[in-house]
């Protein structure tokens, strides 16, 4: 099995109001293609920026981070977005949706900046694969966070990415619809194959993935195989 994502000796750093913090600590591994990953661990261990710095969404102060075969550590922010354009869709827990955009040009925003010409298909068809056909023409603020959610779900597997980012997916919905988002995101994985990567704090969520990763205090403690 090839791999999908490898981080070698990556730390970061950020300039705050009290001065530098030290976030991440010479973290190293290797995520394989098609596997999925749970990052745990208590609130402000690094598991978040981790998963930013894994996309290109934060900079990594040192070591080096290659993404399906390219090294991604030096790339300028044009290259890294139209990187992860091609490769990853990421789910944030806040959703991240343009409120000013219904729910279907929200999904086909990413295919119209890739210049696909069936963009709003695709991204009907991808609202259907999330049971939100019925509110394809309504704004985030007239839809629930559940449907939101979905919403989100739907765009960032719209492209067929082969890398899927997941920051909490469920942080922000009740048990039921936290529930719902999961099995969808397991399903639309299973479908087109891709690399999950996911922040949780549900145990019971982490033992779906194949592998978890524990941080503490920006380091790695330890390496958990999922329970079968």
């Amino acid at each position: 099995m090839t791999d999908a994502l490898s981080l070698s000796d990556v730390s970061l750093s950020l300039d705050g109001n009290a001065g530098r913090v030290n976030i991440l600590h010479d973290i190293s591994l290797t995520v394989k293609t098609g596997e999925t990953l749970g990052l745990v661990g208590p609130s402000g261990s690094g598991k978040s920026s981790l998963l930013m710095v894994m996309g290109g969404l934060e900079t990594a102060t040192s070591g080096q981070i290659g993404v399906l075969g390219t090294d991604i550590t030096h790339l300028g922010e044009d290259d890294l977005a139209r990187f992860r354009q091609n490769n990853m869709g990421v789910v944030f827990q806040s959703f991240h949706l343009i409120p000013t955009m219904t729910a279907l040009e929200n999904v086909a925003t990413p295919l119209e900046l890739a210049g696909v010409r069936d963009a709003f298909d695709r991204a009907q068809a991808e609202l259907d694969a999330v049971g939100l056909s019925h509110r394809a023409d309504h704004y985030p603020a007239q839809m629930s966070g559940g449907e939101q959610q979905r919403v989100a779900l739907a765009r960032a597997s719209v492209t067929r990415p082969k890398i899927l980012l997941a920051d909490e997916p469920t942080g922000n919905l009740d048990e039921t619809n936290g529930a719902a988002i999961i099995d969808m995101l397991f399903a639309l994985r299973e479908q087109h194959g891709a690399t999950l990567i996911m922040v949780t704090h549900s145990n019971e969520l982490a033992n779906r993935c194949d592998r978890t990763i524990r941080l503490r205090d920006g380091r790695i403690d330890t390496a958990l195989k999922a329970a079968e």
